[in-house]
């Protein structure tokens, strides 16, 4: 089973590929960091990584000729298993507004809006360990539990159309969402590859998973 970390300048894929290829010795896997279409196209499973502004990791994954469509092609099409991580993850809305309004792949509907905490004292970015409270049952959450630990490094965050796809959140002075999903879509606002135990349990349910 071919699992393909998409490679498109968008953030240090270096610990999340290691700890891909870590859970994935376990079944046998091979876990592949790529930005050929024809990589994408022939994998099992993929995950989109992204660090840093919406509209910046949107514009970087379009001018790579070709990617876009073949992760959509496959993840829309023949429905392979696709995670989003961080800025991957938001990339599912609908539409996402930092900075400007920017189209998202709109594969999970709703908009990706700035945190907005109740209690002033509390810094944006949102940044370190909070504890996920986790709203809906789902195959690749098999094993984590409410108060399980996750790292976050997030301004902005996903506000989900539909409330069940919104699987899990925190609570940050007001709810934020940590992981939205349907069908063979899953992505996570934190980085499960910084989350020890939670994020690599995770990722193994991930790599077992099968919509």
């Amino acid at each position: 089973m071919l699992t393909v970390l998409v490679d498109y300048d968008s953030g240090n894929l270096h610990s999340a590929q290691k700890a891909f290829e870590r859970m994935a010795a376990e079944t046998s896997g091979e876990i592949l960091v790529s930005s050929r279409p024809e990589d994408v196209a022939r994998a099992d499973r993929i995950v989109l990584p992204g660090d840093g502004a919406f509209p910046a990791c949107r514009k970087a994954l379009g001018e790579h000729g070709g990617l876009f469509e073949a992760i959509d092609e496959a993840v829309t099409r023949k429905a392979r298993p696709f995670m989003g991580i961080c800025i991957g993850m938001q990339m599912l809305a609908t539409r996402g507004l930092e900075y400007e309004p920017t189209p998202g792949f709109d594969w999970i509907g709703g908009e990706v809006t700035k945190i907005t905490p109740s209690d002033p004292g509390l810094k944006v970015p949102h940044m370190g360990w909070n504890d996920l409270i986790l709203d809906h049952p789902h195959p690749c959450l098999a094993g984590l539990s409410t108060g399980d630990h996750a790292y976050f490094v997030h301004s902005y965050h996903f506000k989900v159309a539909n409330p069940a796809h919104r699987l899990a959140h925190v609570d940050y002075a007001g709810e934020v969402t940590a992981i939205v999903g349907r069908d063979n879509l899953f992505g996570t606002q934190f980085h499960p590859e910084k989350s020890q135990a939670a994020g690599l349990r995770l990722i193994a349910n991930f790599l077992a998973w099968k919509p």
